[in-house]
């Protein structure tokens, strides 16, 4: 198995096709996400995991500000740092290629890529995802990385390796 083919079905995320939809702005609601990933509506927790997964699947970011999009309206929410939290990881290997392969609070799959870089931001590690949404990296799963990270002692950082990518964890 060739490494795109490999990225490619490490894939597994259920997100409608937002950016086919022009809708009307219909403003802001009271749905917050904290910055565990824990969903509220009316500072009610959100309990039922399948409807967090059906407002996930609707989620964009634009300019810093999420939206919940259909075909018919798209409504202000408002997160606290990133909606989605990595929580699990595991190392997938073919052809002599080893790919992280990371799983988000809501299920979703998604391959350490190009397409979805490991990024930091304030010294805090995320993973870029589509829609312009990110997953920041749970304690426990930083944690791991950092015990499996090759350090450069040259740039001072602490390097993370999957497929052929790398990507910077963090500063020793």
């Amino acid at each position: 198995m060739q490494l795109k083919q490999l990225l490619e079905s490490l894939e597994l995320r259920h997100h409608a096709p937002t950016e086919q939809w022009d809708p009307q702005y219909c403003g802001e609601i009271p749905l917050h996400i904290d910055g565990e990933g824990n969903w509220f509506y009316q500072n009610s927790p959100i309990k039922r995991q399948r409807l967090i997964k059906l407002f996930a699947s609707v989620l964009i970011c634009k300019d810093g500000e999420h939206f919940l999009v259909t075909p018919v309206e798209k409504v202000k929410i408002s997160v606290a740092d990133a909606p989605l939290i990595v929580t699990q990881w595991q190392r997938v290997a073919a052809d002599n290629q080893t790919v992280i392969q990371v799983t988000t609070n809501i299920d979703s799959k998604y391959p350490l890529s190009a397409d979805y870089p490991l990024v930091l931001k304030e010294d805090l590690p995320y993973i870029q995802l589509d829609h312009g949404l990110l997953a920041k990296i749970h304690r426990n799963v930083y944690y791991q990385w950092a015990e499996i990270a090759e350090i450069d002692s040259a740039s001072g950082t602490a390097r993370l390796r999957s497929g052929s990518e790398v990507f910077t964890l963090g500063y020793v």
